[in-house]
C-alpha cells in the first residue's frame, strides 16, 4: 500500500476490533502498524509445563446477566474452552505463616471488617473538601490476615466503585480460559474476517508488525502491574477438592505471595501453581532473577504446605513492567476520579484518535472495555471522514473559484458570496 486512509497503531484488543469495523464500513486502505512481532496486546500466552498459560488476561469476566458479554459471544462462536472460577471460599483458604487455616469464623469477620473499612474510606473520600466525615475513620489493617484480605480487596481484583458495571451489566460470572489457541485465538479469529490469512498465519500486508514509534506517556492514567508467576511441581501437593481452587497466604507484608490458584481444573494433570502479585512487589520481583523469586514462592509454600513437598522443576515470571511497548497490565483511576481526566485522555488531537481499556468510561481495565472502545473509536472515527468527505466538495469548488478570479478578475467579494452559499447547502 502507498496510501491509508487510517492509520492504526497496536494490534491489541482494541486495535484489531476498531479495524474490523472499519473494514465492514467500506474502508479498506486500512494500516495496521503494531510494535512488535505478534499481535494481542496485553493478551499474551506462553507454553509453560506442557501447557499453555495466559501471562496477560486471563478470564472473561462478567457471565450471566442481562446482557451478553461481547468477548464472551467472540469466545462461544469460536469454542474457546474455559472453565468456571468460584472465588466463594477462596476468603476461607487463609493460611497462616505455620501452615495452619484460619477458621471459618475468624476469615468471615475479617473480610466483613475489610469490606465496611473500604466503604467508610470512600465514603470518607466523597466528602467536600474540608468537610469532617461523621463516622469513625477507618483502622488500617495490621495483622497478616488483614493485610492479605486487604489485599485481595483492593489488588488482586480492582478496586472499583460500586456498583461494578461490568458485573451490573453482563453478569457476576468468571471463565479462567483454558484453550490450547490462547486467549489471542480470538483476535486472529476476529482478524481472518477482514485480513488474508494461511494456516493460522495473517499475511495481508495491511498488518505490518515491528513498527515501533516513540510515545509520551500520559502521566495522570496510573498504570496496574499485576504479575502471574506460573510455577511447574512433579505433582501436587495441595488441596483440589471444590471450593479449593484458590488459597490465600497472611504474612505481615501485604500482598509478598498472598494469592494462590491450582491449574488442576483448567488442566487436570498439569500440575502448575500461580501465585499473583501486583504494583511494588511485581516491580521487586522483576528486579531480581528467576531463581531468586523461585526461592522466595518455595519458602511461602513450605509454609503452608510443610519442609517436604518438592521443589518447583520450572518457573515462568512475566516482566509487563519493564515491558517498554507495556510499562503495566491495565489501567487503575483512582475510585474518585474527575471524569474529565478520561475525557481528556480519549479526546481525539487533531486527526489521531486514541482508544484502548483506558478509553472504556464503564469497563477500563478489562478485555471487554479495549474490545468495545476500538469499536466506539472506529464510528467516531467514520464520523469524521465523512465530514471530511462532506467538504471535498466545497474545497474543489472553492479552488475552481479561486482560479477563475485569476483568469477574469472577478472581485472578491462575489466569491466570498458564492462559497458561503455553498457551505450553507453543505
Amino acid at each position: 500500500m502507498s496510501t491509508a486512509s487510517v492509520i492504526i497503531i497496536g494490534a491489541g484488543i482494541s486495535g484489531i476490533s476498531a479495524a474490523q469495523v472499519l473494514v465492514e464500513k467500506g474502508v479498506e486502505d486500512v494500516l495496521i502498524l503494531e510494535a512488535t512481532e505478534r499481535i494481542g496486546g496485553r493478551i499474551r500466552k506462553e507454553e509453560f509445563g506442557d501447557v499453555p498459560v495466559e501471562l496477560g488476561a486471563g478470564w472473561i469476566a462478567g457471565v450471566g446477566g442481562k446482557e451478553s458479554n461481547p468477548v464472551w459471544e467472540l469466545a462461544s462462536r469460536f469454542n474457546l474452552r474455559t472453565c468456571f472460577s468460584d472465588y466463594t471460599n477462596a476468603r476461607f483458604n487463609i493460611y497462616d505463616r505455620s501452615g495452619q487455616i484460619f477458621p471459618i469464623g475468624i476469615a468471615a469477620d475479617s473480610y466483613k471488617k475489610a469490606v465496611d473499612s473500604a466503604i467508610s474510606k470512600l465514603k470518607s473520600l466523597e466528602c467536600a473538601a474540608g468537610q469532617v466525615a461523621e463516622e469513625e475513620a477507618p483502622s488500617s489493617p495490621k495483622t497478616p490476615i488483614e493485610l492479605a484480605i486487604d489485599f485481595i480487596l483492593h489488588d488482586f481484583e480492582m478496586a472499583e466503585v460500586e456498583p461494578i458495571s461490568t458485573y451490573v451489566d453482563f453478569g457476576e460470572r468468571e471463565f479462567l480460559v483454558a484453550d490450547e489457541r490462547g486467549y489471542e485465538c480470538l483476535l486472529y479469529k476476529m482478524a481472518e474476517d477482514f485480513l488474508f490469512t494461511s494456516h493460522g498465519n495473517i499475511l495481508d500486508n495491511r498488518l505490518k508488525l515491528n513498527q515501533r514509534w516513540k510515545t509520551e506517556a500520559i502521566q495522570k492514567c496510573d498504570v496496574m502491574v499485576y504479575t502471574k508467576i506460573f510455577l511447574k511441581f512433579p505433582h501436587c501437593f495441595w488441596p483440589c477438592g471444590p471450593g479449593q481452587e484458590f488459597f490465600i497466604y497472611a504474612h505481615e507484608q501485604r500482598g509478598y505471595f498472598t494469592f494462590w490458584q491450582h491449574m488442576e481444573n483448567a488442566y487436570p494433570g498439569s500440575n502448575i501453581l500461580v501465585v499473583t502479585l501486583t504494583n511494588e512487589q511485581s516491580k521487586r520481583v522483576e528486579a531480581q532473577s528467576d531463581q531468586e523469586t523461585l526461592k522466595e514462592a518455595m519458602t511461602v509454600l513450605r509454609d503452608m504446605f510443610g519442609s517436604n513437598i518438592p521443589y518447583a522443576t520450572d518457573i515462568l515470571v512475566p516482566r509487563w513492567w519493564n515491558n517498554r511497548f507495556q510499562r503495566g497490565s491495565y489501567s487503575n483511576y483512582p475510585m474518585i476520579s474527575d471524569n474529565k481526566l478520561l475525557q481528556n485522555i480519549k479526546a481525539p488531537v487533531g486527526r489521531i484518535f486514541f482508544t484502548g481499556e483506558h478509553t472504556s468510561e464503564k469497563f477500563s481495565g478489562y478485555v471487554h472495555g479495549g474490545y468495545l472502545a476500538g469499536m466506539e473509536t472506529s464510528k467516531s472515527l467514520l464520523e469524521e471522514m465523512k465530514q471530511s468527505l462532506l467538504l471535498q466538495p466545497l474545497l474543489a469548488f472553492t479552488e475552481s473559484l479561486t482560479l477563475t478570479q485569476q483568469q477574469t478578475q472577478t472581485p472578491n467579494s462575489q466569491i466570498y458570496t458564492n462559497v458561503n452559499f455553498i457551505s450553507g447547502r453543505s
